[in-house]
């Protein structure tokens, strides 16, 4: 009987680790979602990732506005936890499609087409 009892104990600690492994993003949550490291990301979403992490100040008077996620893109939290912050797209005469969206827990996202697809930021 102990025999049979180990293997299910072994394939249940092997699916523990699996499923608590980290994917490198600032809190391990990218659920299968493409990624992409900070040092990949065009200069001036790096240059607002810096301004994300000193505080500002920011260009675009609707950065740091609440995201409300309304694409179902990001894992699911309430209304709050995400916020929206613009990358400036050189010769577009208004804020353009690249967004970098943060997250309370650390996450970090970016956009390049207006919220039709994100990318986990790994850092």
């Amino acid at each position: 009987m102990l025999l049979r009892f180990v293997p299910r104990v072994l394939l249940c600690v092997l699916a523990l680790l699996v499923g608590c492994s980290s994917t490198g993003s600032a809190s391990g949550r990218t659920d299968g979602m493409a990624t992409v490291r900070a040092s990949q990301l065009p200069a001036e979403a790096r240059e607002t990732l810096a301004l994300i992490d000193k505080g500002g100040p920011f260009p675009y008077a609707r950065d740091g506005v609440v995201f409300g996620n309304f694409e179902g893109l990001l894992p699911r939290q309430q209304r709050g936890y995400y916020h929206e912050f613009t990358v400036r797209t050189p010769g577009s005469r208004d804020r353009g499609a690249r967004r970098i969206v943060t997250g309370r827990g650390g996450e970090i996202y970016y956009t390049d087409d207006h919220y039709d697809s994100f990318r986990a930021v790994l850092r």
